[in-house]
Parts: structure tokens; sequence; C-alpha cells
């Protein structure tokens, strides 16, 4: 198994074992214990899906992750607010889908991860080959690597909002040569 899949299966194995009944009743700590797991291992599916959604090109998907009251808590020069009109869930979705467009063959993968009840924070690794105008830059053919590190906070198993860093500056320079 290799170090990427390893949340995926351990979550897997843990909501398994937390599905099987007890001979007893469990005491309220345990139940508690087995809800607190389920919610961490819920909170880590949803950074893995976002990787996996963008990885696979399913923008449809990827947008499906998003609550439609999303809060997008990240504005930066490269990653500007929507217009007027447009919600902040479908400015991160045409955000990128640009990236995509840009990148044909964008995989993404996760590098760390941190989960709570309700929160998950991942730093997520960018690999592509720019085949298309990305940030206004021609296609160069260039392979990218770029990171960035993203909180989510989560509400009823959807990004509710996001505060993060990427590497804007590291992409662009990248895209320059």
């Amino acid at each position: 198994m290799q170090r990427r899949d390893m949340p995926t299966a351990l979550g897997a194995a843990l909501l398994a074992s937390l599905a099987t009944p007890a001979a007893a009743a469990p005491t309220p700590t345990i139940a508690a214990a087995r809800l607190v797991a389920a919610r961490l291992v819920a909170a880590r599916l949803v950074a893995e899906r976002f990787a996996a959604t963008l990885t696979a090109h399913d923008i449809k998907g990827f947008g499906a992750l998003f609550a439609d009251n999303y809060v997008n808590h990240q504005t930066s020069a490269a990653a500007p607010p929507p217009p007027a009109g447009i919600s902040a869930k479908q400015g991160s979705i045409a955000f990128f889908q640009a990236r995509l467009t840009g990148l044909p063959d964008l995989h993404v993968g996760i590098e760390a991860m941190v989960a709570s009840e309700d929160m998950v924070a991942a730093s997520f690794i960018y690999t592509g080959t720019h085949r298309a105008p990305y940030f206004g830059v021609p296609p160069t053919g260039r392979h990218l690597t770029f990171t960035s590190c993203d909180i989510f906070r989560l509400d009823n198993g959807l990004i509710a909002e996001h505060w993060g860093m990427g590497d804007i500056a590291g992409t662009l320079a990248q895209l320059k040569g």
C-alpha cells in the first residue's frame, strides 16, 4: 500500500469497525469516541475527494464538495474575489477550471493532512504540464510543480469555508522560466 493510500484505507477500516455492533451497548464515552472518529474520517475524506476530483478532472464532482453558502477567505491579486453576481462557490470552481484547462494533465496529491471534527487542513501538491493559457501566460510546455496549504471548515460534509495560501509566485516563476 502506498503512503498516499493509507488515509483512505485506514479511514475505511475505522468506519467498518465503528459500524460493527458490540455485544453490549456502548458506554456514552465509547459512543462519543466513535462519533468523533467518524467525523475525523469524514473530514479527511473531503480533502481526499478534493484532490481526487481535480486529478480526475471531474469539475462537477469538485463543485459538489462545496456548500452553496461557501465562503472563501483566501483572496489575492492572483485569486481575487469573484465579480458581482458570482458566488464564492462559482468563483472557486472557475478558478480550478482554469487550472485544469491550463494544465490538462494536472495531478493533485496530499503531502500532509490534519483533521478535527469539522475542519481539515491539507498541504496539496499540484503537478502538470502547461499546455494552454494559465494566469495569462501562453502555453510553454513546461512541467510545473507547486503547492497550496488549505484549511476547510465543513458543514454537513461540505466545504463551508476556506482559508489558504497557494504558491502563486512559485507558479508564475516556473511559467515565465
